[in-house]
This record gives structure tokens, C-alpha cells and sequence, in this order.
């Protein structure tokens, strides 16, 4: 399996070098996309809230950021609902990117070599897409793995489902409380405590 290990490093090197490029160039609304979001909440929030989380397979979109906000704008039961619906949609899209470049994976790498990483993803694919959920760079690889894979649509969506569902919720409740409290030194403080956090429980997972 070795050219599915070099495709990896590949897709993960791509996705470093469009968030360095992104961050040289400076552009705002990937730097703080909260911008895009009306302060006071609403339709066209809600739709750029989500449409910043599923751009998130390509674009180096700070997508904590883009949850917190709506937590903050939306409480948090809205608020977890709608990063949710962008962080699954996030998983689907880079699941259907991996579908379409199927025929094109089958082209790089062996029939023997396809047939023994079907089988590992097969097994393993669901948690893969369920642990790495919460880390940047390896959920899109992973998703996107999947999709060239034989795994169906239910089961990536229902791995990225629990996946997502912790740091959504988590990320929501964190916005929220920083709106009520109003205090921007303790919305950082809290912060940087829930992304520690999914750093760890990351690392242990992987």
C-alpha cells in the first residue's frame, strides 16, 4: 500500500500548502470569517455559518471560530445544530470529492494494492472518519480516503455525525457563554481550554 501512503502525504501536504498560501495572501474572511456573519444573527448568518464549514474541505477556514460564532449569535442548541449541519455537510463533500476521484485512484495505484486498502477502510474507515473529525487536515484526508473506498454514504455520514457532534456542541456552549458573560479575556481563555482539549483526545485517538 505503499502509493495509497505517498497519495496521503500528497493530499495532506496540498491542504498545508492552501492554508500557508491563504494566510500569506491575507484574506480577511478566511483570517475572521465572523465578518461574513451578521452580528445579530439570522438567515444569511446561519447560511454563511455553514457554507464557511463545508468550504472547510478546501479553504483554511478557522472553523472554531465560525462555531463559536454561531453559538454566540444562535445559543446553544441553534447554534450546535447549525455547525453540525456544516461540519457533517464537510464530511459529505470531501466524501463525494473522494467518490468522483475514484476512477482516477484506480488508475495510480495496483488492483491488489486497492483491493487490501478497500478491505482496511472497510473495517477501520468509519472510525477513522469518526476520530479525526476534530483534527485539521486529517479530516479532509480521511473523508476523502473514504469516498474512493467501497463505504457507503450512511455510514460516513452517520461516523461524521458522532464525530462532529462533541466539539459542536462543545464550541456552542463556549460562544454562547462568552455572549452572556461578556468577557472577550475569558472567551479566549475558554478557547484555547476546548481546542487543548480536542488536541488530546486527538492524539490519544490516533
Amino acid at each position: 500500500m505503499k502509493r495509497y501512503w505517498i497519495l496521503t502525504g500528497v493530499m495532506l501536504v496540498f491542504f498545508l500548502a492552501t492554508f500557508g498560501i491563504m494566510t500569506a495572501l491575507h484574506v480577511r474572511f478566511l483570517e475572521d470569517p465572523t465578518h461574513w456573519m451578521d452580528h445579530k444573527g439570522g438567515a444569511v448568518a446561519a447560511v454563511a455559518g455553514v457554507a464557511l464549514l463545508i468550504a472547510d474541505v478546501f479553504l483554511p477556514v478557522p472553523s472554531s471560530l465560525v462555531m463559536i460564532a454561531h453559538g454566540a449569535l444562535f445559543g446553544i442548541a441553534i447554534g450546535s445544530a447549525l455547525s453540525l449541519v456544516g461540519s457533517v455537510g464537510a464530511t459529505l463533500f470531501g466524501f463525494w470529492v473522494g467518490r468522483r476521484g475514484g476512477p482516477t485512484l484506480e488508475r495510480l495505484v495496483s488492483a491488489d494494492e486497492k483491493r487490501r486498502a478497500d478491505a482496511l477502510l472497510a473495517k477501520w474507515g468509519a472510525l477513522a472518519i469518526l476520530v479525526t473529525r476534530p483534527l485539521p487536515l486529517m479530516a479532509e484526508t480521511t473523508a476523502i480516503l473514504a469516498g474512493a473506498s467501497p463505504m457507503g454514504w450512511g455510514k460516513a455520514a452517520l461516523a461524521g455525525f458522532l464525530g462532529c457532534v462533541p466539539m459542536c456542541v462543545l464550541y456552542a456552549l463556549t460562544g454562547a457563554l462568552s455572549r452572556s458573560i461578556g468577557s472577550d479575556f475569558l472567551m479566549f481563555g475558554v478557547v484555547i481550554l476546548i481546542a487543548g482539549i480536542f488536541w488530546l483526545v486527538g492524539k490519544k485517538a490516533a
